[in-house]
């Protein structure tokens, strides 16, 4: 196999995985590890991957990659619209009480599941999500409240220490948290500090935590952990969790709900 034709599969592997190991693929390929890192060497000058050590991560893996509200919104949009639907679950009907809604594109997915349980004085919503709030502010019933602060572009999100103040003030009885990655050694992360500190502050406020996040989440971790495993009380995902995150979930006595 001619190098070019490798370095095509490696490619192929990183888009479908995330990741490559060295030992991995020069088994894979038959050829020595040295051979596989002059590959990465070469596909990380073009600027497909990033090498880490033992192997590569895709570039949208890295620690700060993020992708913006629009971009997420496109990717996995029937996989979010799964975890939706299984997420609201969690909201009984008839129930009474506060739902927090984190900023996030599985999040809206969410919280569009539940609009006609969230369209009545007897449920309070609370987000700090521009666009979740405009949906939600639609419903003529709706009881909503929005935090405010500095908006982030990316993520259409208000941040800043103003916002985790007023989060603080708040007892929310169900809370829906996005994440960028979650892992068994780093638990919640994302790329942006900002970001980190209002996630952190509604995991701390909220009496139960439910985050959802599809499988390309699973055992990634990002430069900003948020909260640990056993902060939270529910994961739903579309995918069945590797054997070490599985593990530590249950560990951490957090409900697995697969869509």
């Amino acid at each position: 196999m001619y190098a070019t034709e490798r370095q095509e599969q490696i490619g192929q592997l990183l888009e479908d995985d995330g990741s490559v190991s060295v030992v991995e693929l020069a088994a894979r390929f038959d050829v020595t590890t040295e051979t596989i890192r002059r590959d990465l060497d070469q596909l990380e000058s073009a600027g497909t991957l990033r090498r880490v050590h033992g192997g590569a991560v895709a570039i949208d893996r890295v620690s700060t990659a993020e992708p913006t509200l629009g971009e997420r919104r496109d990717r996995h949009s029937g996989a979010k619209l799964a975890i939706g639907r299984r997420a609201a679950d969690a909201v009984s009907d008839g129930f009474r009480g506060s739902v927090f809604f984190d900023a996030g594109t599985t999040t809206a997915a969410v919280a569009a599941q539940l609009a006609p349980r969230l369209a009545t004085p007897s449920v309070e919503v609370v987000t700090h999500a521009i666009s979740l709030a405009y949906e939600i502010s639609t419903a003529p019933s709706a009881a909503l409240t929005l935090i405010g602060g500095r908006v982030r572009g990316v993520t259409g999100a208000a941040v800043g220490a103003d916002t985790v103040r007023s989060i603080e003030s708040l007892r929310p009885d169900i809370a829906f948290i996005g994440t960028n990655g979650i892992s068994a050694g780093f638990g919640l992360s994302t790329p942006d500090p900002d970001e980190a500190a209002v996630k952190s502050a509604i995991v701390r406020a909220a009496r139960r935590v439910v985050v959802v996040a599809d499988r390309d989440k699973l055992d990634v971790e990002l430069l900003v952990g948020f909260a640990g495993l056993q902060d939270i009380d529910v994961l739903v995902t579309d995918a069945v969790p590797s054997a070490a995150l599985a593990q530590a979930l249950t560990d951490a006595d957090v409900e697995v709900w697969i869509s």
